[in-house]
């Protein structure tokens, strides 16, 4: 077993998936697309602004050659369908600046990946703009696409790509991975990224900070659940004592 650091924080899962080699094998896996790429950026934005408001993508790489923009998301937001679905219409929107009509020649693809789990259960769960008809037959003409990744549902069933992929990201979340358990070359790279031994002081701080933002974020949903429970409570006894009363009354 080797000790490393968790996927769930941001700063880590840049760490390893800003390395275009490792970006590149997983958005084969997932898409099956082969990207021409040289860099990945990190905490990209657009100038102008797009919507008034200052997006920021984790990952991003632009495969100018083929025409394709990938960017991946690393999620741990109540908000994450609609607020992802927020910026890949932004990434599309984007595009018309350089383009002669609404139907530019770059593709988008969006992979969300939610490392702390889901209310929903899925393990794969897909936004395809492309038109359906009414038996649900796509007619091939938008290919842009968005998708959510949530390893701790990864099951038999689990598309057999994506399967290692999501095994090892969740495989780190306890920070201890069974190395001899993946083949993949770029996820043992992965692997000996996030090894705590080669974890800057710099990435340390920045889990900390990570750390701390997310309980203080759980205390305040938890104190206004409390709340919430303690005012029903004494809602329902009020009117119990109501309706005892009334009860007590029409028995006189």
């Amino acid at each position: 077993m080797i000790q490393v650091a968790s996927l769930r924080y941001g700063v880590i899962f840049k760490k390893a998936f800003s390395q275009p080699d490792i970006f590149k094998a997983f958005v084969k896996a997932i898409l099956g697309i082969d990207l021409e790429i040289e860099r990945v950026e990190t905490e990209k934005s657009f100038d102008p602004l797009i919507g008034k408001v200052d997006l920021r993508f984790d990952l991003f790489a632009e495969d100018v050659k083929n025409r394709i923009i990938v960017d991946i998301q690393h999620a741990r937001y109540e908000d994450h369908y609609d607020r992802f679905l927020h910026y890949h219409c932004a990434a599309l929107l984007d595009l018309i600046d350089s383009s002669k009509s609404y139907r530019p020649d770059t593709r988008v693809f969006t992979i969300v990946v939610l490392t702390s789990g889901d209310r929903h259960k899925k393990d794969v769960l897909t936004i395809d703009f492309d038109p359906k008809d009414a038996d649900g037959q796509g007619i091939n003409e938008i290919e842009h696409k968005i998708i959510y990744l949530c390893p701790k549902y990864v099951n038999e069933q689990t598309p057999k790509a994506y399967r290692e992929w999501l095994q090892a990201i969740d495989d780190t979340l306890d920070e201890q991975v069974d190395e001899t358990r993946y083949r993949q070359a770029a996820i043992k790279k992965v692997i000996t990224l996030i090894t705590k031994e080669l974890i800057t002081p710099k990435e340390r701080a920045d889990m900390i900070e990570e750390y701390n933002r997310a309980e203080l974020a759980r205390k305040e949903a938890m104190e206004s659940w409390l709340q919430g429970l303690e005012k029903g409570i004494e809602q329902g006894l009020k009117q119990g004592i109501e309706k005892g009363i009334d009860e007590g009354i029409k028995k006189r």
